[in-house]
């Protein structure tokens, strides 16, 4: 019975490791890719990162500034939410196009809808349920 609590105690005690900023610049960049196969805008793809649209567009071409531990925390829900979808779609296609499509779980929303809503929450959601399809808790 101590072993079992003492995995509990170790699983729950675990904290990641702290996302570089070199680690960060590459998921913008995996970022800007994704949302250009998501068919995401340049105003709909700031507010997932949470940035003002002149920073986005600059950002994008080359110009990455300071990434924020919450800019991480989107940045890392956004690549778990695509290797998810990856995981879930044998054809990459068909999880571009999940994004956009109405779903009941989301009350007929879009997953981008959700996650337009622009809290760091709104995207943890998107892909709490996507870990869940594919049997990752």
């Amino acid at each position: 019975m101590t072993g079992l609590l003492r995995i509990e105690t170790a699983q729950r005690d675990f904290v990641p490791d702290p996302i570089t900023d070199d680690e960060a610049a590459a998921m913008f960049r995996a970022a800007v890719n994704l949302f250009r196969l998501w068919r995401i805008t340049d105003e709909e793809a700031a507010v997932l990162v949470d940035l003002p649209v002149r920073s986005y567009r600059r950002w994008k071409a080359g110009e990455i500034g300071r990434i924020s531990r919450d800019g991480k925390a989107r940045l890392s829900n956004l690549m778990g939410i695509h290797k998810a979808l990856r995981l879930i779609f044998t054809e990459p296609q068909r999880g571009y196009d999940w994004i956009k499509r109405a779903n009941a779980d989301f009350g007929g929303k879009s997953a981008v809808d959700v996650m337009l809503g622009g809290e760091l929450t709104d995207l943890m959601r998107v892909r709490r349920l996507l870990d869940a399809e594919r049997g990752a808790w």
